[in-house]
């Protein structure tokens, strides 16, 4: 039998997140596809640099967590195809969580207006929600 754990279990996971991460994390949008895991060394090019607001998740709830405040990069670093995500520490260095990015709808783990970014663009994050297991 797999574990199965409460609600408040699996939303005190979830908050554990932000905790760890920190409230001044960066966000990197890359072109390709994500490395193997957070460990490993970063891939792509950075499209998108942005700053995290310092409460940027919200709290979480029935075992799922959402992007909180809004996720805005005024002008994109780079023009490519967005393809990953990775979410660093304040100081850039150290990631902490990373998955696919794809158009709104399209299935990714965090979803933008468009993927396809020329540089000196506006750039939104449209969804990015975090569910725990046995939610």
């Amino acid at each position: 039998m797999a574990l199965q754990y409460s609600v408040a279990v699996r939303n005190a996971q979830l908050d554990s997140f932000e905790t760890t991460i920190g409230t001044t994390p960066i966000l990197r949008i890359r072109s390709g596809a994500p490395p193997a895991n957070c460990a490993a060394a970063r891939t792509g090019t950075v499209l998108a640099t942005i700053n995290l607001p310092s409460d940027w998740m919200a709290a979480a709830s029935g075992g799922s967590k959402a992007l909180s405040g809004t996720w805005q990069d005024t002008s994109a670093d780079a023009a490519g195809t967005a393809g990953h995500f990775e979410v660093m520490d304040s100081s850039g260095t150290t990631c902490h969580m990373q998955g696919t990015v794809t158009a709104t709808g399209g299935g990714g783990d965090m979803t933008l207006d468009n993927t396809s970014i020329a540089s000196g663009q506006q750039i939104n994050i449209t969804s990015f929600t975090i569910t725990a297991g046995n939610s």
